[in-house]
């Protein structure tokens, strides 16, 4: 059965890949909001997609939809929009009788979830989000291996992320801490929740250092010790870089042994739809470790550095 599909947020980048899942599991995308216009690839998966620059008159569209025949109803609302208006928006979608797809962080404080789940309860409506790591092939590998060793395993993990970002970024809605969560939420959310997922619930947490550019800690995980450095600023590649040319750096070693998995990424979102539409998607439980986590990364107060801070740290600040 195909469904119908709204997406708040259409300008965005992270948008493209939502619209592609749309299509790619058999479902039409029939509106759109985005205080910006320039919306021209939505002329690329359908031209019959009512589109909105103010979020009331979308809404105002969705709820005459809602009443009008049930075939024209929609049932999906996907959310790509800034970080602190996902609450928000999650709040619409369950309003007019659709259920949310969230981009990650669902939400920036974790005691929101709490009345989220009780919207849900209400509406009978169901909030998933995006956690895409968790439907890749070899992670998925990976987990299975790590849950068949002894319960008292202990590894030890480097995680590195530094994506170079130009000063756009610190004007930006994702340079706000208040808007964003900061570093640790805005690009370190996919990581933390991979983490927890693969090596179970965090216990001591350190935080070394923390601007808006970059932050690295330390980790204690039921299965790992964790040493992890992201950062924005390009002076933290550890290679040259130039506009235009590759400008990201990933890298989570186990042990000593890199972990690879910069392929299969093109399809993750249209895993995560295809898990969604069967009733299996990730919901606000499956969100909460790591966005309390990362609360507590961002709350939590400086800690002087010892002999297990990440070497970027040690070599670069």
């Amino acid at each position: 059965m195909s469904r119908n599909f709204a997406v708040i947020g259409a300008a965005g980048y992270i948008a493209p890949r939502h619209f592609r899942a749309i299509r790619d599991t058999g479902n039409r995308l029939v509106a759109a909001v985005d205080p910006k216009d320039s919306v021209g690839i939505l002329d690329s998966f359908s031209f019959d997609v009512a589109f909105f620059t103010e979020i009331e008159r979308f809404d105002r569209h969705l709820e005459k939809l809602r009443r009008g025949p049930q075939e024209n109803r929609v049932h999906y609302i996907s959310i790509c929009s800034p970080n602190y208006l996902h609450d928000a928006h999650c709040r619409l979608a369950l309003r007019v009788g659709a259920d949310a797809i969230c981009e990650k962080p669902l939400v920036i404080n974790p005691w929101n979830l709490d009345a989220l789940q009780e919207l849900e309860h209400e509406t009978g409506r169901r909030i998933n989000t995006v956690l895409q790591l968790r439907v890749h092939p070899k992670l998925l590998a990976l987990r299975e291996q790590l849950q068949s060793e002894a319960s008292d395993c202990q590894h030890d993990v480097q995680l590195t992320y530094v994506t170079a970002r130009g000063g756009w970024y610190h004007v930006s809605w994702k340079g706000s801490a208040e808007k964003s969560g900061g570093i640790a939420t805005n690009i370190g959310i996919h990581f933390f929740d991979l983490l927890l997922w693969l090596f179970g619930p965090a216990g001591e947490s350190r935080v070394y250092h923390a601007d808006p550019r970059r932050m690295s800690g330390f980790l204690e995980l039921e299965r790992a010790r964790v040493r992890w450095f992201l950062s924005v600023d390009p002076a933290d590649l550890p290679f040259a870089v130039e506009p235009g040319r590759r400008s990201t750096y990933r890298s989570i070693t186990i042990d000593g042994q890199e972990l690879e998995f910069t392929e299969g990424f093109t399809d993750l979102h249209t895993r995560v739809y295809e898990r969604t539409l069967a009733g299996q998607g990730f919901g606000i439980e499956d969100a909460r470790p790591s966005i309390s986590l990362v609360y507590r990364i961002r709350t939590a107060p400086l800690s002087p550095r010892d002999d297990v801070a990440h070497p970027f740290l040690r070599d670069r600040t």
